[in-house]
């Protein structure tokens, strides 16, 4: 048991490096000039919203660049004036809590199954699948070039080659893999990313190779969420079973609650 203790916290650290070497590569904001529209997106939103990757971040690297005046968790509301509200944060990728919950208490043992990450981004899902899983192959989707670079050299420097492959494309010219996947994550993966239409048409493509049964689908937020933004001949109950997760599993401290609330987890029938 302590050996197990000792592997699981070992994991943390090398995960914890990969998001070191990550920022160090990244802009703070940790997107990229490529992203043209989903940096639109966050700047039309109604409320002032700010991009903190979730697996580069957490709570208290935020803290401290606040105190460094790198980052601030409020905006003005009138500006010179003191009355200042707390600006909304967006994530991309999940916590390493997240992450851990999810490999450790969402999804079942993965042995010898495939896992494919819908837009895989900075591939944190891929390496705590790596990590924290026994995952045969884990596949990332990722249609950005400079993010594509950005994995590929992890996976190189990390020696996860083995078991991680990242493809440079549009999900939906990825209809075999899909097939064959055994899970299938999709984190916050389309809204920001395309347009309306775009993302019915996506989903839509999803739903149609998302079909060996029994596999699983885990998505944030909820699919009816998602799929509530615009009009589609997705028919759920015909298609995925939610599977009740049991969210206080997760025992470690300042467990972000409403956060692991948004991960759910679906059956294919």
């Amino acid at each position: 048991d302590d050996f197990d203790e000792l592997v699981v916290s070992n994991n943390d650290v090398v995960l914890k490096n990969i998001a070191e070497d990550l920022r160090n590569h990244l802009p703070i904001e940790a997107m990229f000039n490529s992203e043209h529209q989903a940096i639109q997106k966050i700047h039309q939103h109604p409320l002032p919203m700010i991009h903190v990757d979730a697996f580069l971040y957490d709570d208290d690297f935020v803290d401290s660049l606040c105190e460094e005046g790198k980052m601030s968790r409020s905006y003005c509301t009138e500006c010179g004036s003191y009355k200042t509200s707390s600006l909304e944060f967006i994530s991309h990728s999940f916590s390493l809590m997240e992450l851990k919950f999810l490999y450790q208490h969402v999804l079942p043992d993965l042995t010898g199954k495939v896992v494919v990450d819908v837009g895989s981004r900075l591939g944190a899902v891929l390496f705590a699948g790596y990590l924290y899983s026994s995952a045969s192959q884990l596949y990332g989707v990722e249609m950005n070039a400079d993010f594509c670079q950005l994995q590929e050299m992890m996976i190189t420097k990390y020696q996860f080659i083995d078991r991680i492959k990242v493809v440079h494309a549009d999900i939906c010219t990825q209809a075999s893999l899909l097939q064959k996947a055994d899970v299938v994550v999709m984190n916050n993966v389309f809204e920001y990313f395309l347009d309306r239409q775009e993302q019915a048409r996506a989903w839509e493509f999803i739903a149609c190779n998302i079909r060996k049964r029994g596999s699983l689908l885990v998505t944030v937020p909820s699919l009816k969420e998602s799929l509530s933004k615009f009009q589609t001949d997705i028919q759920l109950s015909q298609w995925v079973e939610e599977v009740q997760l049991n969210y206080d599993v997760c025992m470690e401290k300042d467990v972000d609650r409403e956060a692991l609330e948004q991960i759910r987890l679906y059956k294919i029938l």
